[in-house]
């Protein structure tokens, strides 16, 4: 298809040679020797960017401080409307998006990039030694990376559209990878943490173990979590001498509470920027959606330790919207 494509239009294929890790990021840094152009852009196969996103991207990085080195456009599906598992990963990405990354922005802190719509200045690409081909999560890695060479990325105003899994057994392999790439990418940081901390800064540093680190352990601890709940309001343990044993159902319960509640409050406000009031109710029922984040981070913890560098391929083209 891409060969066809190429006799259509200003296009030039690049074949990737049979090699290992077989990894995005390894074909991005074997294609990235051929690249002659002032910017880099990363796009997924199945991407619809907005028609007027590269003039967006170049109009943008001309009015910016040559420190930006990475323009990230916003990241939502085309089939966000298809059921349930689609609707609460369109909510996942609404809030990570237009929410979270504009904010670390504005707090000039490391941030993770999504991997795809990725607006790159070729030099400062080249100069940080472009992808870790063995990271399965290669553009969070590439966004600490700039970071510590006191680079910045700028979130752009302009959305690419993509394919969310329809299915379960798809959207658990997918985000077991994410998450395997985040731990990936943590170890890798933190190495050497003081010099992390030098060349990040404070709100940096801490950024870096919020949203990394972070959001691993949380997805972890769920339904360990959960299991201490549920199993101190059968036993009622005392805790170290206190005399009542609901204690620690208490202390459990609060902290459950306190973090699905704003889980579920996040979730609601996510769609508000694109004016999805149809998805807000969905919001409700983020603790399921958590809980399958849950699932798919102990599978991405048991193949960082025997499979570190497979990349559970996902599958397109099986939406409805898709097809049509």
């Amino acid at each position: 298809m891409a060969d066809a494509m190429a006799e259509r239009g200003p296009f030039e294929v690049i074949h990737v040679p049979p090699g290992m890790p077989r990894t995005k990021p390894r074909a991005c840094n074997y294609a990235f020797a051929f690249s002659r152009g002032e910017f880099t852009v990363i796009y997924d196969a199945e991407d619809r960017p907005e028609r007027d996103q590269l003039r967006k991207a170049v109009a943008m990085f001309r009015t910016q401080p040559r420190d930006v080195c990475c323009l990230q456009a916003r990241l939502n599906f085309y089939n966000a409307d298809e059921n349930w598992l689609t609707r609460l990963f369109a909510l996942d990405y609404a809030l990570w998006f237009d929410v979270l990354l504009p904010g670390l922005e504005q707090l000039r802190v490391p941030i993770p990039l999504g991997g795809t719509s990725n607006h790159f200045r070729t030099s400062v690409l080249k100069s940080v030694g472009a992808w870790d081909p063995f990271n399965v999560t290669e553009d969070a890695d590439l966004g600490v990376r700039m970071a510590q060479l006191g680079k910045r990325v700028a979130m752009l105003d302009s959305t690419t559209f993509e394919e969310a899994p329809a299915q379960l057994g798809t959207w658990l392999k997918q985000r077991a990878r994410w998450l395997k790439g985040y731990m990936q990418t943590w170890l890798v940081h933190m190495r050497d943490p003081l010099t992390l901390r030098r060349r990040t800064g404070w709100r940096g540093f801490i950024a870096f173990q919020l949203f990394l680190g972070g959001s691993v352990v949380a997805a972890l601890l769920n339904p360990l979590l959960w299991l201490v709940f549920a199993l101190s309001c059968v036993f009622q343990p005392p805790l170290y001498g206190i005399a009542s044993g609901n204690f620690v159902a208490a202390m459990s319960a609060a902290g459950l509470i306190t973090g699905n509640a704003t889980m579920t409050w996040l979730a609601l406000m996510a769609p508000k920027r694109r004016g999805w009031k149809g998805f807000v109710p969905y919001g409700l029922t983020v603790t399921l959606y958590w809980a399958l984040i849950s699932i798919a981070a102990w599978r991405g913890l048991w193949q960082l330790a025997t499979r570190p560098f497979h990349w559970d391929k996902t599958v397109h083209g099986t939406s409805r919207m898709a097809r049509a």
